[in-house]
């Protein structure tokens, strides 16, 4: 896809996304995933014991789409940039993407503090931390001793190209693939033979991709049916202020805050909603923004962002635009130091927010990587026990459904924002486009089936 919004795609992507009219509901993707989560909800509330047993679905989803994610980004970040005549231009929205990472996410985390203090979610509970199980979080410490912005710096460069591969670490698959994409575009029309090679790899991948999503409802249904089985709605009775709050801020965050960013960039953020709401749905369900990712890339795409630009920001940003869990850490970090009795003064949380602010990219790419983040900060702070933890772990998994949904949306946000400070869209273009996604589709496969329509 070119750099312009106004470009149509090529007639190959124009034929892999062929309208069928609109869809009955329940054919739909997000239909079926929809009817899948609320079966697993009536089902894991019923059956509790076999719903845990459930659970190899969700996980067997998350690993198909996991195993071609590195694929995806090593596909598109390559043709991207090998296909770019301005390399400036990759430096350019990179540094654009970071910066606007650190913003949102730094403005998440002080959200987060301000509802803490507001609301006072811990301060009916006076636990006695000597009576909490500081082992059930102990794993948790030990992986927080390790989360150190020097650490994470070097977690970026792999020990090897194929292990960046064989790990499926995003960050570093993204730097092999930023230098394969710089040097093949220095070498110019020497390497054209391998870059359609790839081009032709891509095809493929997206491909097994769709293949792979025809499974999505199955894995939704086993992942929401192992919440609900294994820790039950009445285990929220107690925590439910806390989440609550959470799940209130977070909806307000993307309405308010997204919104307000999206409307800045000439757009609505609810019609954005309503583009990507399989994502959405997937998300929640499997507590996992990953599945989402390959999807959320080639729609940015067909919105006109162009295939360097997204390979490069929806990658980086699931490392370092972390929304979501920044609205968690500094929020979940007020409520135990309130639930266990501690007074944390002003000095006290401006530290802490001055290490979340680090903490919250230290720990990125690692299993339970917001509870880490929170762990690792609060052993900042002496006087709040780390076993304070313990409270929220059980309850967690529902917290983890809006913090990898809000992550996810941030990123897509994100994307096309860069994309209209690069100009690569026009805001009208873009408009229509996510008001009637359909008719864009009808315009594409109409456009590639002419005879000498331009690619």
């Amino acid at each position: 896809m070119g750099a312009s919004g106004s470009n149509p795609p090529s007639a190959e992507t124009a034929k892999a996304v062929r309208p069928s009219g609109k869809k009955p509901f329940y054919r739909s993707l997000w239909g079926q995933v929809l009817v899948a989560v609320a079966v697993a909800v009536v089902f894991g509330y019923l059956k509790p014991h076999s719903a845990v047993a459930m659970k190899p679905l969700g996980d067997a989803f998350i690993r198909l789409i996991s195993m071609i994610i590195t694929l995806v980004i090593f596909c598109t970040v390559v043709t991207g940039i090998a296909s770019m005549q301005d390399m400036k231009k990759v430096g350019r929205v990179g540094g654009k993407a970071l910066l606007y990472f650190e913003v949102v996410s730094t403005l998440a985390l002080l959200i987060g503090l301000v509802v803490g203090n507001v609301m006072h979610t811990g301060a009916a509970f006076n636990v006695n931390p000597a009576t909490l199980d500081s082992k059930a979080v102990a794993g948790y410490a030990d992986a927080a001793k390790s989360a150190s912005v020097t650490d994470f710096i070097m977690h970026i460069i792999p020990t090897t190209v194929v292990d960046a591969f064989a790990k499926g670490d995003i960050l570093q698959v993204v730097l092999v693939s930023i230098l394969f994409g710089f040097a093949m575009s220095a070498m110019g029309s020497r390497c054209k033979p391998l870059l359609e090679v790839i081009e032709s790899l891509t095809r493929a991948v997206f491909g097994v991709i769709n293949i792979v999503m025809r499974f999505a409802p199955i894995g939704a249904f086993g992942a929401m049916a192992f919440t609900i089985g294994a820790y039950g709605i009445a285990s929220l009775g107690p925590l439910v202020k806390l989440v609550a709050t959470f799940w209130i801020t977070c909806i307000l965050f993307v309405l308010i805050v997204m919104g307000g960013i999206a409307w800045a960039a000439s757009f609505n953020i609810i019609k954005f909603l309503l583009y990507i709401k399989e994502e959405i749905i997937l998300t929640l369900a499997t507590s996992s923004s990953e599945p989402a990712l390959p999807t959320l890339m080639e729609k940015l795409e067909q919105l006109g962002c162009s295939k360097a630009l997204v390979g490069l920001v929806v990658p980086t940003g699931y490392t370092f635009n972390t929304d979501g869990s920044s609205l968690y850490m500094t929020l979940a970090a007020l409520f135990v130091a309130e639930a266990t009795g501690i007074h944390l003064t002003l000095g006290q949380q401006l530290v802490l927010f001055g290490v979340a602010v680090l903490t919250s990219k230290g720990a990125s790419g690692v299993q339970g990587a917001a509870f880490i983040a929170l762990v690792a900060t609060l052993r900042v702070i002496p006087t709040i026990p780390v076993a304070g933890m313990a409270l929220i772990l059980g309850i967690d998994r529902f917290m983890s459904m809006f913090r990898a949904t809000v992550n996810m949306l941030g990123n897509g946000v994100a994307t096309l924002v860069v994309a209209r400070w690069e100009h690569e869209l026009d805001p009208a273009l873009l408009r229509r486009n996510l008001s009637s996604p359909e008719a864009w589709r009808k315009q594409v496969v109409i456009a590639a089936e002419v005879p000498g329509a331009p690619e």
